[in-house]
């Protein structure tokens, strides 16, 4: 039986009455045609399910149409937080408005994500990418740079002068919030319980938790894979020491829950004996009891926002400036308190 023709591009022009052009820029979310237009071409490329050749636009250098995210997180805890659901959620959202896909891949390690991206490339697989979690003496953006493959860095702080765009989240003035909070509360030993401590958000909470001993507040750090078992072990070393801290923070919201039930484990009572605290929020911080204390953002609105500055940045000549994301606020629940006398 003979294959049906495969439709083009230029069959989809024809019974638009446009030309390929602006064919081009409707499929691929680009300006230069109408709305109305941009609906009928679309309609029409729906009822042929149309779909871009990949070989055809790696040979002519074309756009693909997609944006890459490599995350580099152990794949079982990606699932676990609330975080990345909302982010993905809200880049999927833009792009899909666009009729723009998304590569997503969860890399174990950095150098597997360097790989993805010089991969990619070379395929001609993805126009732009996403870069999440920034880090001390970060390898990627020179590496972007040089393989000329746009991006947009989500991030803790603005990047330095004329490298590449930022969605920033200032994430000391989010440390401040929290630590700030709880030093008010007369809180004076504090632990924060963190992710790795390569990354570029865990050196900056960390250096406000250190400034605070200005303010009496006893600061310390201790690094984590992420893991609700690493968090448990650790939480239960805390609470064997002889004096307890009065506080502790973590990372994430599913890290806090972790670190609640070794304290229900353990029976050390929240907020009485300690208070707990976390930089992300979720459904679930609000449904456990105590109910958690989290600094809140809207994570699907801050994924929106990457994906739109992304597009944007594909069809600039140059690196757009820096912008900021989302400010969070806190949300203070059952597991903070006043410090035990």
């Amino acid at each position: 039986m003979p294959r049906s023709k495969r439709v083009t591009i230029a069959d989809i022009a024809r019974q638009a009455g446009v030309s390929p052009g602006a064919v081009s820029f409707a499929l691929n979310g680009r300006p230069g045609v109408s709305e109305e237009t941009r609906q009928r071409i679309l309609a029409i490329a729906d009822q042929h399910d149309w779909r871009p050749s990949s070989t055809a636009r790696a040979l002519v250098g074309a756009h693909a149409g997609v944006i890459g995210f490599a995350v580099n997180r152990p794949a079982r805890t990606l699932g676990t937080e609330a975080f990345f659901t909302d982010l993905i959620a809200g880049v999927q959202s833009s792009l899909a408005a666009r009729r723009i896909g998304m590569q997503l891949v969860v890399v174990p390690t950095l150098e597997e994500e360097l790989d993805t991206y010089r991969r990619w490339r070379r395929a001609n697989q993805v126009d732009g990418v996403l870069v999440l979690d920034p880090r001390v003496d970060d390898p990627r953006p020179e590496l972007l740079r040089s393989l000329g493959l746009p991006s947009i860095t989500i991030g803790g702080q603005p990047s330095p002068e004329g490298e590449h765009a930022t969605l920033w989240l200032d994430d000391s003035a989010a440390a401040e919030t929290v630590f700030g909070y709880l030093a008010r509360l007369g809180h004076r030993h504090i632990v924060y319980i963190s992710g790795a401590a390569a990354h570029e958000h865990v050196r900056l909470r960390r250096g406000v938790l250190d400034a605070m001993s200005a303010r009496g507040v006893r600061g310390e750090v201790v690094e984590t894979d992420y893991s609700p078992s690493q968090v448990s072990s650790v939480m239960r070393s805390l609470l064997s020491r002889a004096e307890l801290p009065t506080a502790v923070v973590f990372d994430n919201d599913m890290m806090a829950i972790a670190g609640l039930r070794v304290t229900q484990e353990m029976g050390v009572r929240v907020p009485g004996e300690l208070s707990l605290a976390s930089f992300d929020d979720s459904i679930v911080t609000g449904l456990v009891h105590p109910s958690i204390t989290c600094l809140t953002r809207d994570t699907f609105l801050l994924g929106e926002r990457a994906a739109d500055f992304l597009l944007e940045q594909l069809d600039a000549s140059e690196v757009l400036p820096d912008r900021m994301g989302p400010v969070p606020t806190l949300t203070v629940r059952e597991s903070t308190g006043r410090p035990a006398s």
